[in-house]
């Protein structure tokens, strides 16, 4: 709690890295509830502009390397839930 915490995510892909490449990170809260998605990435990194994690999200990633890792600011034991890291490089998915 407090301190930042880092996302990893890594992938592989069958296809070159081009810019049609995109990540995206869904969230779902312990309790339930709808999926979110909290960052998109496709050429420049998106964090959401509104919800919970709006102002903590930041890209710690680098896709030529296989990394679409995220770190988030101030974490609190609220935040606590299912994150998932979805990857996409067309033709690859």
């Amino acid at each position: 709690v407090g301190e930042q915490v880092s996302l990893k995510c890594s992938f592989k892909s069958s296809s070159p890295i081009t810019e049609s490449l995109t990540v995206d990170w869904t969230y779902r809260p312990l309790t339930g509830g709808q999926m979110e998605t909290i960052f998109h990435y496709q050429s420049v990194p998106s964090p959401t502009t509104a919800g919970k994690f709006k102002d903590r999200i930041s890209w710690a990633g680098n896709v030529a390397r296989g990394d679409a890792s995220i770190a988030i600011q101030s974490p609190a034991l609220s935040d606590n839930g299912t994150f998932i890291c979805s990857v996409k490089n067309p033709p690859d998915v």
